[in-house]
C-alpha cells in the first residue's frame, strides 16, 4: 500500500465520483493517514472530528473486504472513537466481522449522493432574498452551524471553534444566508469547490421558520451561482430525512448513489 495517490486513484473513483466526492477532495490533502493500491482500496483519515473513508469496488470480494479490515484494525480504527464513510456491503462485512471479534458496529447513517445537471426553479417563491454573508455574520453563522450539528449529532466542537469556522466560510465568499421579508436571517447554505464539482453544504433552516421554502429557495439560488461558475453541483443527504430529500428533488437534484456512515 502506498501513501500517496496519482492519476490511478482518480481513475478507479471516476464512477463513484458523487458518492465519494469528499474522499475524492481529501486526498489532494494532507491527511492523518493515505493508503491506497490504486486499484482497489483507498483508505484515507484526514482528522478526529472526521470518519475514515473507505473506498472498495462495487465488486470487491470477501477477500479484499477482509484486507480493508484488518488494515483498520491494525490502525486502531475498531478500537472504538472513530466513524467510517463506506459501500453498503463493505459496511455490513465489517458489522459482521468486528462481532466476530467481538466488537460491535452499527449504522448511524444512511446517506444519498445527490446531482444536478438540470435546476427547477422552486415553484413557490420564498419571501426574502439570497445574502451573501459577510463579517458582520460570524456570530449567527457560528449559531446556525451549533444548531446544524446538534441536530445531525455529528461533528459537534466547542463554540470558539464554530466561530473560526464561521469566519473560515465567510472568508471563502461561498456562504450564503436567506433573510425573510423581516430581514432574519432564516436559512443557511454554502458550496465547497473541488475539481470541477462543488458541495453543497450546511443546508439548514432554523426550526421556527421552517415549511416556508427558505430551504428550497436558498439551494436553487446558490446551486445557480454554482453552475454560473462553472461547476458540477451535488450533495450529501441523510437518506431517513424525507424533507430534505423532497427539498433537493424539487430543484432538480438526482440521486447517484448511496453509502452509510459506521461506528
Amino acid at each position: 500500500m502506498d501513501n500517496f495517490v496519482d492519476e490511478r486513484d482518480f481513475k478507479i473513483l471516476e464512477n463513484d465520483k458523487c458518492t465519494f466526492f469528499v474522499l475524492r477532495r481529501i486526498i489532494k490533502e494532507k491527511c492523518e493517514l493515505l493508503l491506497t493500491d490504486h486499484e482497489r482500496l483507498v483508505i484515507c483519515f484526514s482528522d478526529k472530528l472526521c470518519p475514515v473513508w473507505i473506498w472498495t469496488p462495487d465488486d470487491a470480494s470477501k477477500e479484499e473486504m477482509e484486507r480493508a479490515y484488518q488494515i483498520a484494525s491494525e490502525h486502531s480504527f475498531l478500537n472504538g472513537g472513530y466513524r467510517f464513510n463506506l459501500k453498503h456491503g463493505l459496511a455490513k462485512f465489517f458489522i459482521k466481522r468486528a462481532a466476530a471479534d467481538g466488537k460491535t458496529l452499527s449504522i448511524f447513517v444512511n446517506m444519498l449522493a445527490y446531482d444536478c445537471q438540470d435546476l427547477v426553479k422552486p415553484a413557490i417563491t420564498a419571501d426574502g432574498s439570497i445574502h451573501q454573508c459577510s463579517s458582520k455574520d460570524i456570530d449567527e453563522l457560528a449559531d446556525f452551524i451549533n444548531l446544524f450539528y446538534k441536530e445531525v449529532k455529528t461533528g459537534q466542537k466547542d463554540c470558539g471553534n464554530y466561530r473560526a469556522d464561521a469566519e473560515a466560510f465567510i472568508n471563502t465568499g461561498n456562504m450564503f444566508f436567506w433573510k425573510d421579508g423581516q430581514g432574519n436571517n432564516v436559512a443557511s447554505c454554502k458550496f465547497t469547490p473541488a475539481g470541477n464539482m462543488a458541495s453543497i453544504q450546511l443546508v439548514f433552516t432554523r426550526p421556527g421558520f421552517r415549511r416556508k421554502h427558505y430551504a428550497e429557495n436558498l439551494v436553487y439560488q446558490v446551486t445557480k451561482i454554482v453552475m454560473d461558475a462553472g461547476y458540477a453541483p451535488m450533495l450529501y443527504t441523510d437518506a431517513d430525512y424525507t424533507a430534505s430529500n423532497a427539498c433537493y428533488g424539487k430543484t432538480g437534484y438526482v440521486l447517484r448513489g448511496s453509502l452509510c456512515t459506521i461506528g
